[in-house]
């Protein structure tokens, strides 16, 4: 055998460990940064057994009702400030007529006022919502 002759690698194979480390790091932002990406205000819900929804490519509209009464909404920056009822549904209704499809969602305290949110899910029905979902927690078993 001729010591100069080195033996050659196929074409056809392809390093694929660099790929998975990638993947693997990929992976890992993700699974940090999806919780960090559900931002609202702080509102104890309900707990009850329910289903989940459909996934849906649009991003819901949530409105939040706190145990005082106040109103947020999760648009723009100021998501943490409190806004007045019409001021929401106007907002919802301008987002609807461009994106009709937009699930609107409903996160009711608790404690709220069971009249409140039903004056919510009203008034966003009004404003161009075809449903409103409620969001509530899962049990705890």
């Amino acid at each position: 055998m001729n010591p100069k002759r080195v033996k050659k690698k196929p074409l056809a194979e392809i390093n694929v460990v660099p790929y998975i480390d990638v993947m693997l790091v990929l992976l890992v932002v993700f699974m940090v940064t999806a919780p960090l990406l559900m931002q609202g205000v702080k509102v104890d819900l309900p707990k009850a057994p329910s289903t989940p929804m459909e996934q849906n490519d649009e991003e819901p509209l949530i409105v939040s009702v706190k145990q005082d009464g106040t109103y947020y909404l999760n648009l723009g920056a100021d998501q943490k400030t409190a806004k007045p009822l019409k001021q929401i549904t106007e907002t919802v209704g301008k987002i609807l007529r461009q994106k009709p499809n937009t699930p609107v969602l409903v996160w009711g305290d608790h404690q709220a006022q069971y009249g409140l949110v039903v004056s919510l899910m009203s008034d966003l029905q009004t404003a161009g919502a075809p449903s409103v979902g409620l969001v509530t927690e899962p049990p705890v078993l």
